[in-house]
């Protein structure tokens, strides 16, 4: 769930479809008889940062239960274990829906401790529909394209030309790509994961997911427990709201992120001159976005693009800095620049966003039931809103294509499991994205996982992100499968101490300078040139 690829919107109603239902357990009796899957062929594709990277491709059957018909094509990336010792195939995700993880596994054998890396072949893939998998989603290019209106309706006419753009969204969805979406969902791409683990001639699989691939993992885990090896899940996904109850919690949640952004600013005031009290930071900050309506700065950054702008510091601290820059210099100086370039950097939608939210919709309106009654959306809308206005009408129409789908969707699976090998659950308290109650929920259905808490965090992916002690959680599991244990009647197994809060000196790249991208190559720069979370949350897409 990415500010621009996974923002949910606050749904209270579920409405009733045709449904396709999973087995309640996973059996793999009566599935179709698999088609042979040929060896792959690995090729050179290094970058500066990841000279022993590699790439192969694997074709898929678009429908699972026609293996012998049409196919689909993912796209997979390799950093080969160099130990005598070999743990496996381990796969990463860096979430999504629609994110791209072939740059994955580059970073994450980089980010490991060298004796881990070296006895995995860490996989990286780009889920059906995304990226360099072919087809690659693309329903409406320029959908985002600035300036959008107001995405807070200033009455029933405003309102209704947002209706009509999410509605011509899933109008477009449906034409250009009416074969292939009922195939893009969850379940579809676990089950394309278990083909990656064949074709890699493999037992079982490692896994390492972020975010909504903390879902798409536990989905696997369900289908395949017997597969399972050994699985990491950071930034959990509340499975007891797949969709609609995760999407009042998330808006909730980063209106009290943003909230703690705006403390900041304002215990920073020598920085940044906009006062000391956080009430009124924050009251600054709205006034800017009425300004941004009548005069958006550049002539493209309005109030909805500014919501876009400044969603990323809900997932990642380390962007505040330039942020309260661009947000000082607005207010202080009447200097729309830094904010535009802030825009550029941070919220700008590129062919690779146009891509993720493309599949970001395919999936999530598959994946479960949205109603199909806008006045349900309006009025959860404004009751969210009037508590916490910062992004909630944003995400309403980021989402509102799926009161539209052209495809009925599917009844999300039942993900409870008492048959994998201890899990480890990496989870930050304080999360906006996925809230902190969503590890819990998951560590209770996981008998025998294992709960890590990030105490004060408020970061989304915490792991291999720069905290050591987290990190050092996943290392000692990845390297010979053991997890914390809780003392006591506690429910968390351990706890780690989060990293302190960044200072006004930035410490990544200008403002303008676009950091890293989804696509391959990986960043020029070395992985040790900036700070672990600012390259993390790149490749996690909290940045273009």
């Amino acid at each position: 769930m990415t500010p621009r690829a996974g923002m949910l919107i606050a749904a209270g109603a579920l409405v009733a479809g045709t449904v396709t239902v999973l087995p309640a357990a996973p059996a793999d009796a009566g599935e179709p008889t698999p088609r042979p899957l040929p060896p792959l062929a690995w090729t050179d594709c290094a970058s500066k940062a990841y000279p022993e990277l590699q790439c192969a491709t694997l074709e898929v059957p678009l429908d699972h239960d026609d293996p012998a018909g049409r196919t689909v094509t993912l796209a997979l990336t390799r950093i080969q274990h160099t130990a005598e010792t070999f743990q496996g195939p381990l796969l990463v995700n860096p979430g999504g829906p629609g994110g791209s993880g072939r740059g994955m596994a580059g970073y994450v054998a980089a980010s490991l401790p060298p004796k881990v890396a070296a006895e995995y072949d860490v996989i990286g893939f780009d889920p059906r529909g995304v990226g360099e998998s072919e087809p690659a989603l693309d329903c409406k290019p320029g959908h985002f394209a600035p300036v959008r209106p107001d995405s807070v309706p200033s009455g029933a006419a405003s309102e209704r030309t947002a209706v009509e753009r999410a509605q011509s969204f899933a109008e477009a969805c449906g034409k250009k790509y009416a074969d292939v979406l009922p195939y893009i969902d969850t379940v579809s791409t676990a089950r394309d994961m278990d083909l990656i683990r064949r074709a890699l001639d493999a037992e079982k699989i490692n896994y390492l997911g972020y975010s909504y691939g903390t879902y798409l993992g536990a989905v696997y885990a369900r289908l395949h427990p017997d597969r399972v090896r050994r699985m990491a899940l950071d930034s959990v996904v509340n499975p007891h709201g797949v969709w609609y109850e995760d999407n009042i919690a998330q808006d909730y949640a980063f209106d009290t992120r943003h909230k703690d952004f705006m403390a900041w600013v304002a215990e920073h005031d020598a920085a940044y001159g906009l006062g000391t009290d956080p009430a009124a930071v924050e009251a600054a900050w709205y006034r800017m976005r009425d300004a941004l309506r009548a005069a958006p700065a550049g002539g493209k950054v309005g109030p909805g693009e500014l919501e876009d702008t400044f969603l990323p510091g809900g997932y990642y601290d380390g962007y505040w800095p330039r942020l309260a820059k661009a947000f000082s210099a607005y207010v202080n100086d009447a200097d729309a620049v830094p904010l535009t370039e802030a825009y550029e950097r941070y919220g700008e939608a590129d062919p690779a966003a146009d891509n993720g939210y493309s599949v970001y919709t395919s999936v999530q309106c598959r994946d479960a039931a949205w109603p199909r009654d806008w006045s349900v959306w309006r009025k959860d809308s404004w009751d969210v809103h009037a508590k916490a206005p910062f992004s909630t009408w944003n995400n309403a129409w980021y989402n509102a294509p799926c009161a539209f789908w052209p495809v009925e969707s599917l009844t999300p699976p039942e993900v409870a499991n008492d048959q994998v090998p201890p899990v480890l659950i990496l989870q930050a308290t304080d999360d906006a994205a996925t809230p902190y109650e969503g590890g819990v929920a998951l560590h209770r259905l996981m008998r025998g996982s294992s709960l890590v808490v990030e105490e004060g965090g408020g970061n989304h992916g915490v792991s291999l992100g720069g905290n050591d002690c987290l990190d050092e959680h996943l290392a000692t599991y990845l390297a010979d499968g053991k997890v914390p244990r809780a003392e006591g009647d506690s429910e968390v197994d351990a706890v780690c101490a989060a990293l302190p809060a960044p200072t006004p000196e930035p410490s990544a790249p200008p403002a303008g300078k676009k950091a890293a991208a989804r696509t391959l190559p990986a960043p020029a720069t070395s992985v040790d040139a900036v700070p672990a979370g600012d390259t993390l949350h790149g490749f996690l897409g909290h940045v273009r």
